[in-house]
């Protein structure tokens, strides 16, 4: 089993060699994750941003750009060793 697709919306999420979570008491649907990383990311009702499931598919690059977008840093990136890469 897919252990993304039973992850909470807002993660952690292991996307490709980061585990990514959205700190969703720092998010305040400012939605630049979901213009920067539409594969990724979206709003829910809250107006906080969850994974999408297909957020396999985005580039690195791109996920650490949507995580730089946030005017909260609300998007906490980690590597494969559990260091944060970001913020």
């Amino acid at each position: 089993m897919d252990q993304n697709k039973s992850a909470p919306p807002s993660g952690p999420r292991k996307i490709g060699n980061w585990t990514v979570v959205v700190d969703r008491d720092l998010c305040i649907g400012a939605a630049s994750c979901v213009a920067v990383a539409p594969k990724t990311f979206a709003l829910d009702n809250e107006a906080k941003a969850i994974f999408l499931d297909t957020c396999d598919e985005e580039n690195p690059d791109v996920l650490m750009d949507s995580a730089k977008s946030c005017p909260v840093a609300a998007i906490i990136i980690t590597d494969e060793t559990g260091k944060q890469v970001y913020p």
